[in-house]
This record gives C-alpha cells, sequence and structure tokens, in this order.
C-alpha cells in the first residue's frame, strides 16, 4: 500500500491505511503511482463524478460506484493512480474527490488552494510475518521488541526478550534476518507511525514516513517482494499488509496492544482500533462542532483493548468549496450509502469496514461540509 503520514483494510488490499516528514511529498509521489487502472463507465455515458488516487481501497471503489451508479444513477469514474497522485489532483482541482492511504500533512494542506476534509472509508492493517518452521504456535511479540528487531538491536531469535514473550517456544539460536521494503509505501508509513509511538529508540532514529532509511536487513520490493524473502529463509522476519499475508497463507504475529493483550490482525480486532480514537475525537472536537472534524487521526497502539495495534484508515479526500454543494452533496450522499448501507459489500472483499459507530461519528461531521460549502464549479 503506497503512502505516508499522520493512519484503517483493509483486508484485501491494508494493508496499508498517517504524519511525517516533508520529504514524504516527494517519496510518494516518486513510489505512490505505478497503477492507473480505472473504474470508468462506458465511454457513451455522462459521469457525475471523478475521483483518483489510492491503489489499495480500488477493488472497493470500483464494486462501490458500479453498485451506486445502480442504486442512484450517480455515475463515478475513478482513476486507481497512487495516492501522491491523489493528492495532487485534489489539490490542482482536476478532480471532485481525491484518495489517499497516508493522510496530507498540515504543511500539504496549507499549500492547497482550498480546505480539504479527510473521510475515512475503511480499515487496513499491517502484519508482522516470519519463517521460523521449528515454532508451531504463533509469535508473540510486542512494541519495543519490534522496534528493536527492526533497529538491529535484537539480533538472535534465542534473545532474552523474545524467550520471555514466547516461554516455552521453540525460537531456536539463529540469526534473525530483517526483511523490509526497498520502495516507499504506506505500508512502511504504518509500521513507522506505530514503532514512533512505541519506541522512544525508534522514533528519534528512523522515525516514521513512507521510505524508511532502515538501520538493518535486507530490501525486498512491494508485499511480493518481502513475502518472498520471508518464504526463502528461515529465521527472517518481515512486515506487509495483512490481507496479502492472508491470502497468501503466511504466518502472523500476535502483537501485544496498549492493554497488554496479544492480538491477531482479524477483522474485528481492526476494527476495534477506529471505535475508540474516533469517539476520543468526537469529545476532542465538541458534540455541537459546526465545522467537520479533522479526521487524519493515527489509530495504531489505540486504548481499545480488543484492538489490534498496528491499523490505519483509508481516506476520502473532498474539497468543498473546490467543487461547490452540489458535488459535496452527491459525495456525502454517496458515503453515507457506502459506509451504512453498502458496508457489507467491503467485508465480502475481504477489506474491514467501519465499524457502525465509526461510520456514523464520520457522517455526523459530514453533513456539516454541505452548508458551510460556497458555490463552486
Amino acid at each position: 500500500m503506497n503512502a505516508r503520514p499522520c493512519a484503517l483494510v483493509l483486508f484485501v488490499v491494508l494493508l496499508a491505511c498517517a504524519d511525517g516528514p516533508a520529504s514524504d511529498s516527494a517519496a510518494r509521489a516518486a513510489t505512490d503511482g505505478a497503477s492507473a487502472t480505472t473504474a470508468a463507465p462506458p465511454a457513451s455515458t455522462a459521469v457525475d463524478l471523478t475521483g483518483a488516487g489510492a491503489t489499495f481501497p480500488y477493488p472497493l471503489y470500483a464494486r462501490w460506484f458500479n453498485e451506486y451508479a445502480a442504486h442512484s444513477g450517480v455515475r463515478v469514474n475513478y482513476r486507481s493512480v497512487g495516492s501522491a497522485i491523489g493528492i495532487g489532483e485534489v489539490v490542482a482541482g482536476t478532480v471532485d474527490f481525491g484518495a489517499t492511504d497516508v493522510p496530507m500533512t498540515d504543511a500539504e494542506l496549507a499549500a492547497a488552494r482550498a480546505p480539504i476534509v479527510h473521510v475515512p472509508t475503511a480499515l487496513g492493517a499491517v502484519a508482522i510475518t516470519y519463517n521460523l518452521p521449528a515454532l508451531t504456535r504463533p509469535l508473540r511479540l510486542s512494541g519495543e521488541v519490534i522496534a528493536d528487531i527492526f533497529l538491529g538491536r535484537i539480533t538472535r531469535w534465542n534473545d532474552a526478550r523474545l524467550v520471555a514473550l514466547n516461554p516455552g517456544a521453540m525460537l531456536g539460536a539463529d540469526s534473525i534476518l530483517v526483511v523490509h521494503r526497498s520502495d516507499g509505501s504506506g505500508t512502511s508509513y504504518i509500521l513507522s507511525d506505530y514503532l514512533s509511538k512505541v519506541s522512544p529508540q525508534w522514533a528519534a532514529g528512523p522515525g516514521r514516513g513512507i521510505d524508511i532509511r532502515w538501520p538493518t536487513g535486507s530490501a525486498g520490493s512491494g508485499n511480493e517482494g518481502v513475502a518472498g524473502a520471508v518464504k526463502q529463509a528461515p529465521g527472517s522476519i518481515g512486515y506487509l499488509e495483512v490481507v496479502y499475508a492472508r491470502q497468501n497463507r503466511l504466518r502472523v504475529a500476535h502483537i501485544r496492544n496498549a492493554a497488554g493483550r496479544f492480538m491477531s490482525p482479524m477483522p474485528f480486532e481492526i476494527a476495534s482500533a477506529s471505535t475508540s480514537a474516533l469517539a476520543a475525537l468526537r469529545r476532542a472536537n465538541g458534540a455541537g462542532a459546526s465545522a467537520a472534524p479533522d479526521l487524519r487521526v493515527s489509530i495504531v497502539n489505540t486504548s481499545d483493548p480488543q484492538a489490534y495495534p498496528i491499523a490505519s484508515f483509508t481516506w476520502m479526500l473532498i474539497s468543498p468549496s473546490a467543487i461547490g454543494p452540489r458535488k459535496t452533496q452527491q459525495l456525502v450522499d454517496f458515503l453515507r450509502w457506502a459506509l451504512l448501507d453498502a458496508s457489507g459489500t467491503a467485508t465480502s472483499l475481504g477489506y474491514v469496514a467501519l465499524p457502525t459507530e465509526s461510520a456514523e461519528l464520520v457522517l455526523d461531521g459530514l453533513q456539516s461540509i454541505v452548508t458551510a460549502s460556497p458555490s463552486g464549479r
């Protein structure tokens, strides 16, 4: 999942899903536009709305837009060209909405010609995968230990901290072979966002971003490269989108969350990461807030005891003052249908839909966009 700063899979496709350095813009632009598939109506059909951006949610968006056209008559053309291009096009005003797996930074928002709203549409997660043939039960890891492995501070599987997390497990004494992404990606952003929150050493070192300067390990291109390297090398460990791990039957670790519980990246545990984060955001904004809340919220390591700790949102980007009230209302109507009435579509495709409570929190803030939107194109 290609992306970057300030992080919700998605199962199929985030396992992708939030905050970072200014240099991420260039890296994202260079790495995020590889795919150019298009969810387009026939050439003879008029289009009501146009969008472009993240490749991660493309299968979900394509299905939603087709179903919504049959339901409402509103036709949407979406180009799956990567988060960086989607951000660029919504800033330039060449599309009606963008899509991104990594939220825009404050600097990017300030540089835009008109205000841009981030709307979470689905959830994803990053899985830690490993190759330990003798281990017969899921590997247990904490955030601090993951950070130290990827920092090169824990170098053998029989390290005392790993043994303490996995009492009685057959870990062996082999060297740990770290595999990371060679390309900039949203998956790297989500993992580094998480590690920056749980490890002061990581925060002070590599930090968060889509293109990390890794202290140790070998590189693989994309999820496929990481998965292939881990499969081939006993003693290795890497990270990838959870849906990719599931589809390829890769072993994934159980990660200790903020409540001290070891959680696997399953749909309920991923969805739980959003609920407490959005509820806290609504409290912070106040019940009577007149403007839509800033939903560029990171959901890694949330306090929810049921949550898997390395989860993220994917967002739709809307600039109401740029597109005007009619198209803004069309997008709000679509999102209300998609998040409440068609959430089963997300589940059927392997994505993790926003929990109903989270979807309602998002939609509560959206209608204010319509009434506040001035006339536009």
